[in-house]
């Protein structure tokens, strides 16, 4: 459940209204096609760890050259820092839509609420996974309640599924949608914690059946979120000219009421939250794979604060800044993916638990996808 809390961050907000706002039911299959792709990743994820005891990072570092291991290293942390700043923009846009806020005071807000968070996880993991969930339910309820006021179309959803785009800023969203859900940090949080809590002496198979089940649902329920928050911006914002989440809040309230507004605020702040709590977790499972260190909770909270807090400062829209972000998570996800596929399909790695021809031929595909869409956003900004 930790990890499917990274598909619906604040930067599947601003992807999802962005696309929903601008382009209506266009972009349905990238949320569709997104969460398929993270759900096999997830799942690949999961079996480095159940297999092998250890996460992606530490393999990486255990079978590649030091210089290369070192480079994903770095590239690693950048993405850290990405994610970190889509959660505490977000967590702040929240607290301004809520309270009227300062973004820079409710930057520092969300990051010191969200350390506090990490500090549950030392009274045991049952703990904070519970506090994961409730904020989860907060945004599941939300979505829910505005998609229902908004209204569900479903011929237009349906038709949504057709894969298309009809110029350069749909290509930058779907890039974008892309790396808001299949993000970098998660897979390698996923088979880090895996490994660290997995059971020896029980039968990998086993474990790795458990693993299918619980990557599908918790996945399936993140891809409903995603799917309901691109539902309501394109239910009632669409049209509108809207392109920031302060305006789709402005948007919601004189369309559906005031109600749904601060619903849609809450688990914004729900979202941004756990995600951010999550992300600083994933930063140190990171570290620690690639290079062996750890350093104190709260320096990695300040050095991957930093940045979001100068954004914030700086006055740059937080939207577009949430989309940027989640647009050098995408341009991260093959330096995870391609390793990933590499490894599950060695049998020197995975021994008896390899992965099937289907599978590897799966995660080729899926990387494929995510390049070739990098590579298109990279031609047509030049």
């Amino acid at each position: 459940m930790v990890s499917a809390v990274a598909y619906v961050d604040p930067g599947n907000f601003a992807t999802n209204v962005s696309a929903g706002s601008q382009y209506g039911y266009l972009l349905v299959w990238v949320v569709v096609a997104s969460s398929a792709i993270a759900m096999l990743v997830q799942y690949l994820s999961a079996k480095v760890g159940i297999v092998t005891g250890v996460g992606l990072a530490a393999i990486c570092r255990e079978r590649y050259p030091r210089t290369a291991a070192r480079l994903l290293w770095v590239q690693a942390e950048i993405v850290a820092i990405a994610t970190d700043l889509a959660e505490i923009v977000g967590g702040a846009i929240a607290l301004y839509l809520l309270f009227d806020l300062p973004l820079l005071v409710g930057g520092l807000i969300t990051g010191i609420v969200a350390f506090g968070m990490l500090t549950l996880r030392r009274r045991g993991v049952r703990v904070f996974d519970s506090v994961v969930v409730g904020l989860l339910a907060i945004i599941l309820i939300g979505f829910v309640v505005d998609a229902l006021m908004a209204g569900i179309d479903p011929p237009a959803i349906l038709g949504g599924l057709v894969p298309r785009v009809t110029d350069t800023n749909s290509v930058l969203l779907a890039v974008a949608m892309i790396g808001a859900t299949v993000m970098p940090h998660a897979i390698y949080l996923h088979g880090g914690l895996t490994g660290m809590h997995r059971r020896p002496e029980a039968d990998p198979a086993a474990q790795l059946r458990i693993q299918r089940v619980y990557v599908v649902m918790a996945l399936s329920g993140a891809g409903v979120m995603n799917l309901l928050l691109l539902v309501i911006a394109a239910a009632a914002l669409s049209g509108r000219g809207i392109d920031t989440i302060e305006g789709a809040h402005a948007g919601i309230a004189a369309t559906l009421g005031s109600g749904a507004a601060l619903l849609f605020a809450l688990a914004l702040l729900a979202s941004g939250l756990a995600s951010s709590s999550v992300g600083t977790l994933a930063g140190q499972v990171v570290m620690d794979g690639f290079i062996q260190r750890r350093i104190p909770d709260v320096v990695r909270r300040l050095i991957t604060l930093a940045p979001a807090l100068a954004i914030l400062a700086s006055g740059v829209d937080p939207t577009r800044a949430l989309v940027l972000s989640q647009v050098v998570l995408s341009f991260g996800i093959p330096f995870a993916l391609v390793p990933l596929v590499q490894f599950t399909a060695s049998r020197t790695v995975m021994g008896p638990y390899v992965n099937r021809r289907i599978t590897t031929i799966a995660g080729i595909i899926c990387a494929a996808v995510v390049i070739a869409l990098n590579v298109v956003l990279i031609a047509l900004a030049f």
